[in-house]
């Protein structure tokens, strides 16, 4: 996937108002529009200035962009990180941003959690946008938190930053940082959301402020995977663990285990420890695969050992059909 440099394809700068990006996109509109335009390529500049705009023309979206595209190149090869957007706070304006249009995939690996954050939990009466001068509910907004496995366990309370764009009084987005404390619950989820009650856009004329809304994401673990509330780890064995079995340690996100490997057991086997997943009722369960390690020959001693093998295993066939 390449970078689009949504500036670039408007022919503004990068710190252009918002007055100079609709200027600049109502002259490229109809140059390329496919009704009225000559030029061979039209429909497909048309669709990349149309983008663009979309882009550029929501503070929110733009500034998010901003932060995501600084020292990118234009068509050089890009893969947006996967927690890119964690900690940004988006209202419910704008809800139409991702859906529905024929967006390039850039456009939709940036924005592909819009609709879900816009349209997601709380967006009722507080998403709606409201003329000025009218009393009215604050916003509800949303956005995704990175928290640590071992915090989904235990539950903890943290201090989080998150970055909140907005329109300075040009057009031109601006960041402001909002701290926040929170509680996050036992057990709780990749997905799942925790609701902050009047946390979100602050109302007019005495109505309440909206909600803030937070999906809790579970950060890549250096030991576990996690899908669900099942929990796995691959688990490196000595061969001889492996074939004679043995009762071996384990580590768990709520601290060591003992685990009995049952002699036999060929790498890869799956061995369960119940209940040993995220809490929750019920517990997801963890699973713990089992990781064959083959000893370093780098001694003559430990060469010796592998022919020992070797003649003690004469009628083993590792290759098996594949000699036929």
């Amino acid at each position: 996937m390449q970078f689009q440099d949504y500036y670039a394809t408007l022919g503004v700068e990068r710190d252009a108002t918002l007055d100079q990006i609709k200027r600049a996109f109502r002259k490229l509109a109809r140059r390329y529009h496919p009704d009225v335009s000559k030029e061979a390529d039209a429909e497909a500049r048309f669709k990349e200035v149309a983008e663009a705009y979309k882009a550029l023309k929501d503070p929110e979206r733009r500034a998010a962009y901003d932060e995501l595209a600084r020292d990118k190149r234009n068509g050089q090869k890009f893969e947006p990180p996967p927690d890119w957007d964690s900690g940004f706070a988006f209202s419910g304006r704008g809800a139409d941003a991702a859906g529905g249009a024929d967006f390039s995939d850039f456009f939709s690996s940036l924005f592909r959690n819009e609709r879900t954050r816009r349209r997601g939990p709380g967006n009722g009466p507080h998403g709606a946008p409201f003329e000025a001068g009218f009393a009215a509910p604050g916003e509800d907004r949303h956005a995704r938190i990175d928290i640590d496995l071992e915090d989904a366990y235990r539950g903890a309370q943290r201090s989080i930053t998150l970055r909140v764009p907005a329109a300075g009084p040009d057009g031109r987005p601006i960041l402001q940082e909002k701290q926040l404390e929170i509680r996050i619950p036992k057990g709780i989820r990749s997905g799942q959301h925790l609701r902050l009650a009047g946390q979100g856009g602050e109302g007019s004329g005495g109505e309440p402020a909206g909600d803030l809304y937070l999906e809790v994401s579970l950060k890549p673990h250096p030991r576990f995977r996690v899908e669900g509330a099942d929990v796995t780890l691959d688990l490196p064995v000595a061969p001889w663990e492996a074939a004679l079995g043995a009762d071996v340690t384990v580590p768990t996100p709520e601290g060591p285990v003992q685990l009995s490997i049952p002699a036999g057991s060929a790498p890869g086997r799956k061995l369960r420890l119940r209940g040993r997943g995220l809490p929750g009722t019920p517990p997801g369960e963890m699973y713990v695969v089992l990781d064959v390690g083959l000893p370093a020959s780098d001694t003559p001693a430990k060469k010796a050992a592998y022919a020992d093998l070797a003649r003690a295993f004469p009628d083993y066939a590792p290759r098996g059909a594949m000699e036929a």
